[in-house]
C-alpha cells in the first residue's frame, strides 16, 4: 500500500475519531471500515489481526456502551466546546501516558472546560461528574476503543 493510501486511510481513521464526539455521527464504524480498507488492500497477516482486534474491540465496546446510561449529554448542559477539550483531552492522554492515559485525558479536558466557564474548582468537578453520568462515559468507552484501534494501525504500520 502507498503512502498515499495510507495517509488517506489515516485520514478517515481521524474522521472517526471526530465523528466519536459528535452526536449522531458513527464514528468507530468510520474507524472500522478504514481498518478494513487497510487489511484488504495490504492483505499481510498483521493486517488481518489488527482488524481482528478491531472487530473483538468494536463488539465490546457496543456490549459496554449498552450496559452504561443512554447518552444525554445535551441535557446535562454539555457543548460542542466541551467535546474538544475532551477529545484533545484523551488523545495527548493517549499519547503521553501510552494507552491508558485517554481516561485521564477525557476527564481532564471536560474538567477543564468547566473550570474555564464556571471558574471554580468544586463547580468544575460536579459538572464533570454530571457530564460522566450523563453519557460521557459511553462517549469515553467509544473513543477509547477507536484510540486503541488507531494504536494498532499506527504500530503495524510503522513496524510491520
Amino acid at each position: 500500500m502507498g503512502a498515499w493510501e495510507l495517509l488517506l486511510v489515516g485520514l478517515v481513521i481521524l474522521l472517526g475519531l471526530c465523528g466519536v464526539l459528535v452526536p449522531g455521527v458513527p464514528g468507530s464504524w468510520f474507524v472500522w471500515s478504514a481498518v478494513l480498507w487497510w487489511a484488504l488492500k495490504d492483505p499481510q497477516p498483521v493486517a488481518w489481526w489488527v482488524l481482528v482486534g478491531a472487530t473483538v474491540a468494536l463488539f465490546l465496546s457496543q456490549v459496554v456502551r449498552w450496559a452504561l446510561p443512554p447518552r444525554r449529554l445535551r441535557e446535562s448542559g454539555a457543548t460542542p466546546r466541551m467535546a474538544v477539550y475532551a477529545g484533545v483531552g484523551a488523545l495527548l492522554g493517549f499519547f503521553l501516558v501510552p494507552v491508558l492515559g485517554a481516561i485521564p485525558g477525557f476527564m481532564g479536558g471536560v474538567y477543564l472546560c468547566e473550570r474555564l466557564r464556571l471558574g471554580r474548582h468544586g463547580e468544575a468537578r460536579a459538572a464533570l461528574r454530571t457530564a460522566m453520568r450523563s453519557g460521557g462515559s459511553s462517549v469515553l468507552a467509544e473513543l477509547f476503543t477507536c484510540l486503541l484501534i488507531t494504536g494498532a494501525w499506527l504500530g503495524a504500520v510503522l513496524w510491520g
